[in-house]
């Protein structure tokens, strides 16, 4: 771009051995710009090379005022210019620039992200690397244990161990707070960890470009999680196949441990792989009515879903892997039911999985509006769970139930025509082999009647059978 048509305002990327590091354009706007904005540890590494006259700001905890410096400087005609680590379009602070003065008045010159250069220290390629970031407030540590609901989407490390789920190498920018360590044990209690089937690697590259540089490579997440490192840092997270295994993480689905099968698909689970802690009830939906019933929840990959009457989770959990982008959020009531769904939850890496112990319809007021919601048990408030998930449901959303009672059932339908709900009823009765003496019979499951709703005036799903309005 020719020099007299450049905009006024440049975002330059810096990285922290300073002035060496940048090139001769980017040092050329540094000397003429007449106002210069940063962090002040990135404004100390420049001030030494600037004309005397040059107007210095610091935006350490000011960047809600940085726009206003700087359309103010650009009115009086004053060059400005904006430092900003590595490259200012990864995680960096043009994006917020350009957002609020527009591209045409922004013009950005990056420097090598610190990602970039952390690869390049463990002479890793990275072209696959998904990014992320948790360089913000403190997150706090990780919930994971079995009184608690777990993690929701507020957390601040929520993201990233959401991308560890979906993708095999990520990196992520940290803070002091949210450093390797703390990164480490969220991982530990989101159920990551070494198995017969693949080993988790964490990286840490800390003070990059300084005379005290170190490089932690490989480290067993046992290992991050008890020790501290040097500031600043970027950390790398591999999910490596184990040698000879013949398995490779894929992007989605997610793995799981080792109590079940790598090659399980996104649902559609053996009905054991719930049942190992499951109280003497045995509250779990039997993996046909979950086939079903998760077909017609007609779930989206950024789907937001209710489970209400979570019993051991088998829904939920399975609706989670397919809604990889969203996240569930499940109730039960009966305290050893929930504690065994979060177990499993654990160990099915279920990191996008909140359940709360109590008795719907309490609390649902605080969740956020669903897409679709399952309903398998209702405490005896069925009719006015029924009214509530309707008021709630976004557009096109889903209301499916399961009931193997006729009086739940009649209820039910006689809620739905009372509201003018768009309703069908699916009656699945299955048979299963079983051995009997050297040859296998087909033994009787008890029939369950699936119950799919809409609100009224939204469309049904046309792949649905009868509908009542």
């Amino acid at each position: 771009m020719p020099e007299n048509q450049r905009p006024l305002c440049c975002v330059i990327g810096v990285i922290d051995d300073g002035w060496a590091s940048l090139s001769a354009a980017a040092q050329a706007r540094l000397r003429t710009a007449s106002v210069l904005i940063g962090a002040r540890r990135t404004l100390d590494l420049v001030a030494p090379f600037l004309p005397e006259d040059t107007e210095c700001l610091d935006m350490d905890g000011a960047l809600s005022q940085t726009p206003g410096w700087i359309a103010s400087a650009l009115d009086a005609g004053r060059p400005v210019a904006i430092l900003a680590t590595g490259d200012p379009l990864c995680h960096g602070i043009a994006r917020f620039l350009i957002g609020k003065l527009g591209a045409g008045a922004v013009e950005v010159m990056p420097a090598p992200s610190t990602i970039q250069l952390a690869f390049a220290r463990l002479k890793k390629p990275w072209q696959d690397a998904r990014i992320s970031s948790c360089h913000g407030p403190d997150a706090g540590e990780w919930p994971g244990d079995d009184a608690t609901p777990g993690p929701t989407p507020a957390h601040g490390l929520y993201k990233l161990v959401r991308a560890v789920a979906s993708h095999p190498l990520v990196a992520t920018f940290t803070s002091p707070h949210n450093g390797p360590d703390r990164i480490a044990r969220a991982l530990l209690a989101a159920g990551y960890g070494d198995d017969a089937h693949e080993s988790v690697r964490l990286s840490v590259v800390a003070c990059l470009c300084h005379a005290d540089e170190a490089v932690f490579a490989n480290l067993r997440l046992t290992d991050a999680a008890r020790r501290r490192f040097p500031d600043p840092n970027v950390v790398i997270i591999e999910r490596i196949a184990r040698a000879g295994d013949g398995y490779a993480p894929t992007r989605y689905p997610p793995d799981l441990v080792s109590s079940i099968p790598h090659s399980a698909p996104v649902f559609g689970f053996d009905d054991l792989d719930y049942v190992q802690r499951t109280p003497e009830k045995g509250l779990i939906t039997k993996l046909e009515a979950r086939a079903v019933s998760l077909a017609r929840l007609g779930l989206r990959a950024d789907s937001i879903v209710w489970d209400i009457g979570a019993g051991s989770g088998s829904v939920g959990l399975e609706a989670s892997r397919i809604a990889h982008l969203g996240h569930v959020w499940a109730i039960e009531k009966n305290s050893g039911d929930a504690t065994n769904a979060r177990i499993n939850a654990r160990r099915m890496r279920a990191s996008n999985y909140s359940l709360f112990e109590g008795k719907a319809p309490a609390g649902l007021d605080t969740w956020p509006a669903p897409d679709a919601v399952f309903i398998g048990g209702s405490g005896g408030e069925l009719g006015e769970l029924i009214a509530l998930v309707l008021g709630r449901l976004k557009p096109r959303g889903h209301l499916v139930m399961n009931f193997v009672t006729l009086e739940n059932l009649a209820l039910a339908t006689r809620t739905l025509q009372q509201l003018g709900a768009t309703w069908d009823v699916t009656m699945l009765s299955a048979a299963r082999s079983q051995p009997i003496l050297d040859m296998h019979r087909l033994a009787a499951q008890n029939p369950v009647w699936i119950v799919s709703a809409q609100a009224a005036g939204r469309p049904s799903d046309p792949a649905g059978g009868n509908t009542h309005e």
